[in-house]
């Protein structure tokens, strides 16, 4: 399996193989949904949470005798029954939603969801993304350069989420020049995860330093 590589200004290059067990994985729908939910479980932050009677101000003294007053018994006014006492059985911030998958089943999906990106023509190869100067301006004109790749004409122009860069090392001055540019993520190849390629339309692969094998 052979893709194009483009340099920075949108031209071909060269070409590359891609290795069929990355970039030709059939779709699994179940997979990615279960994978997905998993990863995006982890990052549930908890932000509700009730005190329970442990945790509520007073109640060290007890409210009334025990016998003699003709009311019901009580200990403290910490308890649940009681207006401004403890709660039970509301949410906490300990709780745990993670959802376990085993690495195999991650790194699956990320190559299946590459390998679809891949057909629907959304993965767009590089030779290399270093820009002359760390600056806003360079980025968004290589940016405008490589839209010009047939396929690739709302690569900078979509308003949400429409790029993911995958670079093959880091690389702070080109992170820099594309900090700026909300709809635009740039992070080392080898960080890539389903989560993001679910959520950018578009992914730039830089070659240079990867290992998949360009021809020359």
């Amino acid at each position: 399996m052979d893709a194009v590589i483009y340099n920075i200004e949108g031209k071909k290059s060269d070409t590359i193989f891609l290795p069929e067990n990355i970039f030709g994985v059939r779709w699994n729908a179940d997979l990615v949904k279960q994978v997905a939910d998993s990863l995006m479980s982890a990052k549930r932050k908890n932000v509700a949470h009730t005190k329970d009677r442990s945790e509520v101000r007073g109640g060290g003294k007890k409210p009334w005798q025990q016998k003699g007053t003709g009311r019901a018994r009580h200990g403290s006014i910490r308890s649940p029954i009681w207006v401004g006492g403890g709660v039970t059985g509301g949410p906490r911030n300990e709780k745990n939603f993670d959802r376990k998958v085993s690495k195999k089943m991650r790194i699956k999906t990320l190559y299946t969801l590459l390998s679809q990106k891949l057909r629907d023509g959304e993965v767009l190869f590089v030779d290399s993304v270093k820009l002359s100067e760390p600056k806003t301006k360079k980025a968004i004109e290589a940016l405008h350069a490589l839209s010009n790749v047939k396929g690739f004409e709302n690569i900078f122009s979509k308003k949400n989420n429409a790029t993911i860069i995958a670079l093959s090392g880091k690389n702070k001055e080109t992170e820099r020049a594309f900090s700026n540019l909300g709809n635009i993520e740039v992070l080392e190849a080898r960080n890539l995860d389903p989560l993001s390629l679910l959520q950018y339309k578009y992914l730039i692969i830089e070659t240079c330093d990867l290992n998949i094998v360009p021809h020359s």
